[in-house]
């Protein structure tokens, strides 16, 4: 196994310290891989207008080139640069976001193409959490979610994130052990809201 040479900092999970989070943003801005926590499980993630990087999250988690990425917006006004919200996917997302949730919606041109579905679309989450919405926020473009797993088996803190993935990353931001379901996947891009994977988050709301 590879010898992890990533930074790791320990960061408030209620209360962000804003110098490690611009220390974060600094590394992104750079074309780093950061890991953050979110509120199901530790996220992988970089900018997604930096193509080695994300070559670089497919490399450190061995995934095949045509695996689809969802990612972070701080909030619903700046989902609709990235995809087209209808009038119901709005009033949808604006009563359950920020949380446990992605939405698949279809892509707008601002989307780059390799973060693109055959059919278009794109996942979009706001996690409800400090840490996660202080680094979208203050890092003010999308940023790649993907779980912190390997081989299909979830790492619930930077212990186990450094040893496995640290190799591949440049910064932990550690916000203690995370042990929770993966966000719940809705596809709003048909008449009606589809569940597409069950996970956290309430999906009574979804007509079956």
């Amino acid at each position: 196994m590879a010898h992890s040479t990533c930074l790791r900092l320990a960061i408030n999970k209620d209360f962000p310290e804003p110098r490690k989070i611009a220390r974060a943003v600094d590394i992104l801005e750079r074309g780093g891989v950061v890991a953050y926590p979110t509120d199901t499980t530790y996220g992988i993630g970089c900018s997604i207008f930096e193509k080695k990087a994300i070559e670089r999250i497919q490399l450190v988690k061995g995934l095949k080139k045509d695996h689809l990425f969802s990612f972070i917006c701080p909030d619903l006004s700046d989902i609709a640069r990235y995809a087209v919200v209808e009038n119901e996917s709005y009033r949808i997302m604006k009563r359950l976001l920020p949380g446990p949730y992605t939405f698949i919606l279809r892509a707008t041109p601002e989307v780059p193409r390799m973060l693109q579905s055959k059919r278009k679309t794109v996942g979009i989450r706001v996690p409800n959490h400090p840490v996660t919405l202080a680094l979208a926020r203050a890092f003010a473009k999308p940023i790649i979610s993907t779980s912190a797993t390997v081989h299909d088996k979830t790492l619930h803190n930077a212990d186990d994130i450094s040893l496995h993935l640290g190799h591949g990353l440049d910064l932990i931001l550690d916000g203690e052990h995370i042990d929770a379901p993966p966000s719940s996947v809705v596809d709003l891009t048909g008449p009606y809201p589809v569940v597409v994977r069950e996970g956290a988050g309430d999906l009574s709301w979804v007509e079956v």
